[in-house]
């Protein structure tokens, strides 16, 4: 997936936080730290909604 154009960016910026996201998650977790977890949690589905919806665009051209 190269970034061509702003739309092949923001696949790969919204690939990048889901991808770090889950990794604050699991890690906060792990931790004890439920509400960081939680709020990370939400974030990553928040950029997994995103990529989805860059995917669906970008096919739809």
């Amino acid at each position: 997936m190269e970034p061509r154009g702003a739309l092949g960016l923001r696949m790969v910026l919204a690939t990048f936080g889901l991808v770090v996201c889950v990794f604050i998650a699991i890690t906060a977790y792990a931790a004890g730290l439920f509400v960081a977890a939680f709020v990370a949690t939400v974030l990553a589905v928040v950029a997994a909604a995103d990529f989805v919806s860059m995917v669906r665009r970008r096919a739809g051209r």
